[in-house]
């Protein structure tokens, strides 16, 4: 199904190693708003949705993964030259601990990535909902860490990455409409 190419989707560039913006942003990576749970997620629905859409989804879900691999790159970028005093004082010892300067999926906090976090009802409007508010709360999440970011570099793939957030929102708003559309043609609701 699936063709890789070896590139990113997206450009990624930090302007220094910066431990405290990689913390922010591995939310990003297996938080239950992340990119991870919503590839997942629109991967899994797709099997319940009705063919008018299920392209979408599959569509979707892919440049979730793309989006995850972006995400991953600016953690590495951001903190493989920090020392371990770095990472300590970024809260990101116990992380390095377990796992070194590996990737792991778990969020901000460090709580580690849960199936519950990807949501399935089997309801096309139910699941294309619950797709919007995911989708508008990664959007959300972008903006703060921008907020939080000093780096212009790393800023400006995160911007990139926002602005997918709301047109994946968009294609969903779009989606539920013809799914009512048809769901009125056939006197069912």
């Amino acid at each position: 199904m699936w063709v890789y190419e070896k590139k990113l989707q997206y450009p990624v560039r930090v302007s220094t190693c910066n431990p405290m913006l990689a913390k922010l942003l591995i939310e990003q990576y297996g938080g239950a708003d992340g990119e991870l749970a919503a590839a997942l997620r629109y991967l899994n629905q797709r099997y319940t949705i009705p063919d008018k859409v299920i392209g979408l989804l599959n569509d979707i879900g892919t440049e979730e993964f793309a989006h995850l691999e972006m995400i991953a790159t600016m953690v590495y970028k951001l903190t493989k030259d920090a020392t371990p005093d770095q990472l300590k004082k970024a809260g990101l010892d116990s992380h390095y601990v377990d796992h070194d300067s590996a990737l792991f999926y778990h969020n901000a906090a460090g709580v580690p990535f849960t199936a519950t976090y990807i949501q399935a009802k089997g309801d096309p409007i139910t699941d294309l909902y619950e797709d919007i508010a995911a989708e508008e709360k990664a959007r959300a999440t972008y903006q703060w860490i921008i907020n939080m970011s000093d780096d212009p570099d790393l800023n400006d793939g995160l911007r990139f990455l926002r602005e997918r957030e709301i047109i994946h929102s968009q294609r969903f708003r779009e989606a539920v409409e013809i799914i009512k559309e048809d769901r009125g043609k056939k006197q069912f609701f």
